[in-house]
């Protein structure tokens, strides 16, 4: 995997937008000090999912169960929201083909289909439920606190679902994702001797991609773990280079930051020029707004903080955001994400007597086509001043993947250092979270009413 960064710089651009190169110098000094800082938080128990390429037990146990019980069920159901979903859709996306649950058994190498709901829309989960064999379904309840209101309202639903069709044999068809010791989760699950796999205290919900929670859907639909795993390592491995340039991930949160804070890029687009890599870009989006985002820094000031991020994907959006990036305000910053080796390619067949406006296609592939938007997209911004750069991936491996998600995750750990915030908290989610149980009269959360009061400020 490469970081290219020139046309993040002004002399890659058009000479007066973006940062001036000097910069990276004051950048490169400051990061001895922003290097000392990470690694003193990780050594007291903060950036706990780089701790995440060492767990070969963890690795072992969810293959095994994958490949033993897993493969009992022909349709795999994840109640999840936040983190505890958008990595496992990242998984399946890019790592298995197209269309995953379109395709017959034969298509899909005999793995089972896999469900997300990340949401409680009732019409969504109704319409689920309805598709789905309750015989023949293992669902995996994943929540990292155990008492998450969406998930767990999703549970009952399917609970109910379950025993409507299956009678105390429900119980056998779930798998727990959650807390090794507390929360509502963890209690069911030693009440009715359900499965349960731990995410570890020290990995926050959205870094969790490559824990069980990510892994073990990933698994069941036949997606080699191990070498998600490999992959991280060598981001990790990465990250201990104290030179700034030869630090990837680090020099992409300074880019970043500086890009926001120096140059009044606030917003930061991630554009895929693969489909397979769309849901990459979602699940980025809850990385960096979530940890980045913030109210106050680390010494209580208030900062109102954080990059905006936004999702893409190449070419589709050529057609609809690029016309905005290209002349609208200077305050985006864009990161490319291609793929050198996509594993297939199509022909573009030509026919005799083709205008010259077809013509020209003939003989080409899609694949060249694709790289061509990307390549006149990127030197087309730059001309215009606009900021930009690429990360290149050689394929779409498993270990290639890991390694982009830890990178993205290592990033974002770097980010919070150089804005000088906690990026591991969510206090303004907790809020929300309150607020909803105090509409919903949990006990022990109580508040003002949060529905919308009576107003003629209506249309």
């Amino acid at each position: 995997m490469r970081l290219r960064y020139g046309r993040m710089l002004q002399d890659g651009l058009d000479g007066e937008h973006g940062i001036p190169r000097r910069r990276l110098a004051e950048l490169a000094r400051r990061f001895t000090e922003i290097q000392a800082e990470v690694r003193e938080r990780r050594a007291a128990g903060e950036y706990g999912f780089m701790g995440l390429t060492e767990q070969a037990a963890t690795v072992a146990r969810i293959t095994r169960f994958a490949e033993g019980l897993g493969q009992a069920y022909d349709h795999v159901l994840v109640l999840g929201i936040g983190g505890s979903a958008l990595g496992a859709r990242a998984l399946l996306s890019a790592l298995r083909r197209p269309g995953w649950n379109e395709w017959d058994d034969e298509g899909r190498e005999f793995f089972p289909r896999l469900t997300i709901l990340d949401n409680v829309d009732p019409t969504t989960v109704h319409a689920a439920l309805q598709r789905i064999d309750p015989r023949r379904v293992l669902v995996n309840v994943s929540s990292k606190s155990g008492g998450t209101a969406e998930t767990l309202a999703q549970y009952l639903v399917v609970r109910h679902w379950l025993e409507q069709a299956l009678g105390a044999a429900a119980s056998r068809h779930f798998v727990f994702t959650t807390d090794p010791a507390k929360g509502a989760l963890r209690e069911l699950a030693g009440r009715d001797s359900i499965a349960t796999l731990d995410v570890p205290p020290e990995v926050g919900g959205r870094f969790s991609v490559l824990s069980p929670v990510g892994l073990l859907p990933a698994a069941l639909v036949g997606i080699d773990v191990a070498g998600l795993v490999a992959g991280a390592r060598r981001a990790v491995d990465r990250a201990g280079e104290d030179d700034l340039l030869r630090n990837p991930a680090a020099l992409y949160a300074a880019l970043h930051w500086t890009a926001d804070t120096g140059v009044g890029a606030r917003i930061h687009v991630m554009m895929p020029y693969s489909d397979r890599l769309r849901d990459v870009a979602e699940w980025f989006r809850q990385l960096w707004a979530e940890s980045l985002g913030k109210r106050v820094d680390r010494a209580g000031n208030v900062v109102h903080t954080g990059p905006t991020p936004v999702g893409a994907v190449g070419a589709t959006d050529q057609h609809s955001q690029v016309q905005l990036l290209m002349e609208g305000p200077f305050d985006k910053a864009i990161t490319f994400l291609t793929v050198e080796d996509a594993g297939a390619d199509v022909p573009i067949p030509g026919r005799d007597g083709l205008p010259p406006e077809l013509a020209y296609l003939a003989g080409k592939t899609l694949g060249a086509l694709l790289r061509a938007e990307y390549q006149a997209t990127s030197a087309a911004l730059a001309r215009m001043g606009r900021m930009n750069c690429t990360l290149s991936l050689p394929d779409l491996a498993p270990a290639t993947l890991g390694e982009l998600l830890m990178f993205f995750q290592i990033a974002t750990g770097y980010a919070g250092a150089w804005y000088g915030v906690n990026p591991f908290d969510q206090p303004g989610v907790e809020l929300g979270k309150q607020l909803t149980f105090a509409a919903m009269g949990r006990p022990g959360f109580e508040g003002p009413p949060v529905a919308e009061p009576a107003s003629t400020d209506e249309a």
